[in-house]
């Protein structure tokens, strides 16, 4: 006779194989330790990867923090450069001061 139902073969019962019966409570057994195996590795995994992400952000906090302050410090060096340009030295004759070696450029 000829199975005429499409849907037959689907169900919990259309992979049980005969003989299978007496192992099949090993066989499940083995597959929920497996699982549970893989679900703990992929939870140490989840959490080796969140610490290593907080790390390349706590260094590239510290990376930005340390630019900031070498910028500031760039700028304050640029501004005492421009503030002492030109005076080579200078004594106080009096009540004035007297400078050598200041020439404003273009004269």
């Amino acid at each position: 006779m000829i199975n005429s139902d499409p849907m037959g073969p689907l169900g919990f019962n259309a992979r049980r194989r005969p003989g299978s019966g007496l192992l099949a409570p090993f066989f499940w057994a083995a597959g929920l330790i497996a699982t549970a195996l893989a679900v703990a590795v992929g939870a140490l995994l989840a959490v080796f990867t969140a610490a290593a992400v907080a790390l390349i952000a706590v260094v590239g906090g510290v990376l930005v923090f340390v630019a900031g302050f070498a910028l500031r410090a760039r700028r304050a060096m640029t501004a005492r450069r421009r503030r002492d340009e030109g005076v080579i030295d200078a004594k106080k004759v009096g009540d004035t001061w007297v400078t050598y070696g200041w020439e404003k450029e273009g004269r």
